[in-house]
């Protein structure tokens, strides 16, 4: 059999630069090197040395078992669908966004997203959230698997991430999920709904590589969020970089913003990758690593939640606030300099 082609198109109205030939993913695996295909690290290479590198990774690609299998350019993506042996991987501008197993798409998936089930230890009752952002559908399809009588409504602002994911990634919607094609502000602003939990995990592409949407991270954002929680309400934040090192500017940004609206922020960082899920509470109730583990077992023991990696995910709990919380800024509609904060990820 012929190795497959891979095509690379840049993104409409772009340029040949270090945005476009970047490779990355949304899951991103902690110490990669640069010039890896799954590495977000900004390359010190030059653009037209990145170039043949960026050429040479696809030929390894196709020389191997990858194939794409859908390939678009929508109003807000270049979206490339790949598959590998037995995983499927959702590309965005060079940033793999999802990855699933085509044996059983429960699995296969980046570790971070299983952080999204921790705002549980908080409210045992969850019946409705909203997500913000689609991707390949990782989220969605846990809750639709573990959490049959949760409503869940998912915004996503590209209508041809939507249609891959129905086709590709096995996202289907159901009486209790349903798709908004919307902006995830412009969706709360206008809504009446009432979430238990609201979590965030919608991205952009500049120059940097992936990157929170600005409009999507300031105090004024967190206080619509927050008014559109449930009395014991949470808000749950991936954020793509580390509690210290690389991206810590935006973590502790991040936390610090949320801190401005929510009585109570936690984090819980990935081992598998470079991304913090940010938990603010609406309850101003204060937990430690022992209330997490009693919180935990009980919802295991109850069958609430059947996750098999659960217990693990909630060792990762981290009270204390990231060591650059006062040299963060809040983030304000005025003054949200997220591009200012990559610029000083670490080489």
């Amino acid at each position: 059999m012929m190795a497959p082609i891979l095509r690379w198109t840049p993104r409409r109205n772009t340029k040949f630069s270090r945005q476009t030939i970047r490779l990355s993913t949304h899951g991103q695996p902690a110490g990669a090197p640069v010039g890896c295909t799954r590495g977000r690290v900004r390359s010190p290479i030059p653009i037209a040395w990145r170039a043949l590198v960026f050429v040479a990774m696809l030929f390894c690609c196709a020389a191997g078992r990858a194939g794409v299998i859908f390939e678009r350019t929508s109003a807000y993506h270049h979206i490339l669908v790949v598959d590998e042996g037995d995983t499927r991987t959702l590309s965005f501008n060079g940033s793999w966004e999802t990855k699933m197993s085509l044996t059983n798409p429960l699995t296969g998936h980046f570790e971070y997203t299983e952080y999204f089930q921790m705002p549980w230890l908080w409210n045992h009752d969850i019946k409705r959230v909203l997500i913000a952002g689609l991707g390949g559908g990782s989220t969605q399809r846990a809750y639709q698997h573990y959490y049959t009588n949760v409503m869940v409504d998912t915004v996503e602002i590209d209508p041809a991430v939507v249609a891959v994911a129905k086709e590709y990634f096995k996202v289907v919607e159901t009486p209790t999920h349903q798709i908004h094609t919307n902006d995830a502000r412009v969706f709360l602003r206008r809504t009446t709904n009432t979430y238990d939990v609201i979590m965030m995990d919608a991205y952009s592409t500049t120059r940097y590589g992936s990157s929170l949407p600005a409009h999507l991270t300031t105090k004024e954002f967190f206080t619509l969020a927050n008014e559109h929680l449930s009395t014991n309400g949470v808000l749950a934040y991936n954020v793509i970089g580390q509690i210290e090192g690389w991206r810590a500017n935006v973590v502790g940004a991040l936390y610090r913003t949320m801190k401005s609206v929510f009585p109570q922020v936690y984090m819980f960082p990935a081992t598998e990758s470079r991304n913090v899920i940010l938990i603010g509470t609406k309850s101003k109730e204060e937990f430690d690593a022992a209330r997490v583990r009693a919180e935990g077992e009980a919802l295991m023991k109850a069958g609430t939640v059947t996750l098999p990696t659960f217990r693990l995910r909630w060792r990762a709990f981290e009270r204390v606030p990231p060591p650059n919380l006062f040299r963060s800024p809040i983030l304000t509609d005025d003054y949200a300099p997220i591009e200012t904060l990559l610029e000083g990820v670490r080489q």
